[in-house]
């Protein structure tokens, strides 16, 4: 029998199928926190972004 299947971010509660892979809409949003505030990142080279004085003027 498979292992029960915990919280992708809490880790405690069982997943409830309506916020998969999450164990609710709490959990969920806290996890979209940390990839807006970037604790979270994808692996791989640093992209620097252009300044804005770079852009050009339209």
């Amino acid at each position: 029998m498979p292992a029960a299947l915990l919280c992708a971010f809490c880790r405690t509660h069982p997943v409830d199928p309506v916020w998969r892979p999450f164990c609710s809409e709490r959990c969920k949003l806290q996890d979209l926190a940390r990839w807006a505030d970037g604790s979270y990142h994808v692996p791989g080279e640093r992209v620097d972004e252009p300044d804005e004085s770079d852009k050009s003027e339209r």
